[in-house]
């Protein structure tokens, strides 16, 4: 099971850019599939974007495709999320999330769940 932390949220401004991180401590980093999810105030939890397991293929969802970028870093056991052109829609509790199924419509997580962190767009 991967034990996950994420770190770099606070409030920006509108149009600014921010980046999370999460750190993996466990012991299956490389074999699994690794995303974020995000939940804004009153609304449900909502994919945002993911990263396979090796090599570059990735996912993002339509409302961040183009702004946002994921990476991994497997020397640090950690992805980021880049997010650039930050809009008050954005406010939310972001999630980093392990292993991962993907469906036509949708994606689910089979595995960790980290804490969250607040991201908070406003002027």
């Amino acid at each position: 099971q991967e034990r996950l932390v994420e770190s770099g949220g606070r409030q920006v401004r509108p149009g600014d850019s921010l980046r999370l991180s999460c750190e993996d401590a466990g012991r299956t980093f490389s074999n699994v599939d690794m995303g974020w999810f995000r939940q804004a105030p009153g609304k449900e939890r909502e994919f945002v974007a993911a990263i396979a397991k090796t090599g570059p293929n990735t996912q993002y969802a339509h409302s961040v495709k183009g702004r946002f970028t994921i990476s991994r870093d497997h020397a640090k056991n950690t992805i980021y999320l880049q997010m650039n052109s930050l809009q008050p829609d954005d406010t939310a509790v972001y999630y980093c999330v392990a292993d991962l199924e993907y469906y036509s419509d949708h994606v689910d997580v089979v595995g960790s769940w980290g804490q969250g962190t607040q991201v908070t767009v406003s002027s």
